[in-house]
């Protein structure tokens, strides 16, 4: 049977993937992955015969090359960043594929929101602060308008991917107070990790002299600073 392995590489530690996803890529035959996005000392612990680096690469170059291997019977492993689920991109994939009859399967991986929120020691929901996570994106080239003002309306924990170019913009949209505890988590789990932890008020300048562009999490609540409310015991340990 054709198939091809959706496998999330966790959020760049190439440890941080899960057993069953790193089994896979030890094993597999043909490897497609984002160069830009992938640690490549993960990329070099797969042994496969066939390497393929899909940046800037269209679904018509993927997908068919995909689709020929699998029905080849090779083990094809399609490494995704993160958790495939967010922000993956992988619809459109499986979707070409499973008309071309090759079977999908996805294996879940570490998302860069966990790799940051471990940066941070971090819990992202938690008793009498907030109960509530809402992940989100800015406007931009594949999304027309975003819902970030009414989102931060609710004063929960709030995790925007996908904005680390308009950090400035993005917190000028929110209608959290300007005293709200904010975060900026750079290459979550990467030696070059960078981690700025400020305010709503402060954290865009933070990140601009700290000259972040890309590949980083802005994170805003007041999880992120636990003594704000005080601490609430959580009842499994009373």
């Amino acid at each position: 049977m054709a198939e091809v392995y959706f496998v999330g590489a966790g959020p760049g530690d190439p440890d941080l993937i899960t057993v069953k996803g790193m089994e896979l890529v030890k094993k597999a035959d043909v490897l497609v992955y984002t160069g830009s996005l992938v640690n490549p000392e993960l990329v070099d612990r797969s042994k496969a015969q066939v390497k393929v680096d899909s940046h800037r690469k269209t679904l018509e170059e993927i997908v068919p090359l995909m689709a020929r291997h699998a029905r080849e019977g090779s083990l094809v492993v399609r490494l995704h960043t993160g958790d495939p689920s967010l922000y993956g991109a992988i619809i459109e994939q499986i979707d070409l594929l499973e008309k071309a009859g090759v079977t999908c399967r996805v294996i879940p991986g570490v998302s860069s929101l966990f790799g940051a929120a471990a940066a941070l020691k971090a819990q992202l929901t938690q008793t009498g602060v907030s109960d509530t996570l809402i992940i989100t994106r800015p406007a931009g080239a594949t999304l027309v308008e975003d819902l970030i003002p009414d989102l931060s309306t609710f004063n929960t924990t709030f995790v925007v991917f996908l904005g680390s170019d308009k950090i400035r913009e993005v917190i000028q949209k929110t209608r959290f107070p300007a005293d709200t505890p904010a975060a900026v988590v750079y290459h979550a789990s990467w030696p070059d990790e960078i981690v700025l932890r400020g305010t709503v008020a402060t954290i865009a300048t933070q990140a601009e002299e700290a000259g972040i562009r890309k590949s980083a999490l802005l994170m805003v609540g007041d999880v992120f600073d636990p003594e704000r409310h005080g601490l609430t015991r959580s009842v499994l340990y009373t």
